[in-house]
């Protein structure tokens, strides 16, 4: 018997060729898979992503357990970071340099801000850093890609709440109450996630053809620390300044973030409604040049 006889349905792959297809000449019955290109300015498939749901859960899982692998304090560490860099400030900044901290204690001052800081710094070198971690990975099977700056970001997450939780016991004991403020917590996190987000992407497909960016992460994120009001408060630019300032989304995030856990001064919506669409920006580009760039990401690793 012929092969061809024992085909009832014939599939066939066919291109579009200008704007037509040849669907007329092919035997009744067949089925027809037309392949195309994805587009490049297509940022997210949300289908695929949701179909490789597990993965991602694998991928955050690994992050949370490789990074406290054979370590003798282990999770210890997402509260020994931002202590030790809590007493450096105060003493350095609220002893020594005497810098206004709102009518707040400096020690809670700072740690409310380090808490997002250190979320945030750790977020971004662990996303810039994640294409050229996993280039086995990424060479040898197909999975979308943005999985991987989403999962270190995501996986940094448990220790942005273990020190909240450090925060919590310190306002306890200074005897500070959250105000009403509270509610808008997470509309505060979001927008730090969202720059996380944004800029990881951007960095780890500069870091996968550019090695430099890896080295260049630590002197990075230390500019950035000082860009923002980490040891300082915003009450301390001047007014003609301060919106321009905003525009980096940290701000408004941290001065949100004492606000309505400190009640250091009203919510800083001047601050928000420059540093929202800043971050929206900033997570938009990072994902469009993350998407152009995604196709040679093999070819460089």
């Amino acid at each position: 018997m012929n092969v061809s006889e024992q085909v009832s349905e014939p599939v066939i792959n066919v291109s579009r060729i200008c704007g037509e297809t040849i669907e007329a000449a092919l035997p009744p019955g067949a089925h027809v898979t037309v392949i195309e290109p994805h587009s490049a300015w297509r940022l997210v498939d949300w289908k695929e992503l949701y179909e490789y749901r597990d993965l991602f859960r694998f991928l955050v899982w690994r992050e949370i357990k490789v990074r406290y692998a054979q370590s003798a304090i282990g999770i210890g560490w997402a509260f020994i970071q931002p202590v030790c860099s809590m007493i450096i400030f105060t003493v350095v900044f609220g002893n020594l340099a005497k810098v206004p901290s709102d009518g707040a204690p400096y020690g809670v001052f700072s740690l409310s801000a380090l808490v997002l800081w250190t979320y945030f710094s750790n977020a971004l070198t662990d996303g810039a850093n994640c294409l050229v971690s996993n280039v086995n990975m990424i060479s040898k099977i197909y999975f979308p890609r943005l999985l991987m700056p989403m999962s270190a970001v995501a996986a940094r997450l448990i220790d942005f709440c273990i020190g909240l939780v450090l925060l919590g016991c310190l306002m306890a004991w200074y005897r500070i109450v959250p105000t009403r403020g509270t509610l808008l917590l997470p509309l505060f996190v979001g927008l730090m996630v969202l720059t996380a987000s944004g800029l990881s992407m951007w960095l780890t497909a500069l870091a996968i053809q550019y090695r430099d960016v890896r080295h260049a992460m630590n002197f990075v994120v230390q500019i950035l620390m000082y860009a923002a009001p980490v040891v300082y408060p915003a009450s301390l630019i001047p007014e003609q300044y301060r919106l321009l300032y905003a525009l980096n989304p940290m701000v408004g995030v941290i001065e949100g973030f004492r606000a309505a856990l400190l009640g250091t001064r009203a919510i800083p919506w001047d601050f928000l409604a420059v540093g929202a669409p800043s971050a929206l920006a900033i997570a938009y580009l990072g994902m469009l040049y993350f998407r152009r760039r995604e196709r040679l990401f093999a070819d460089v690793a």
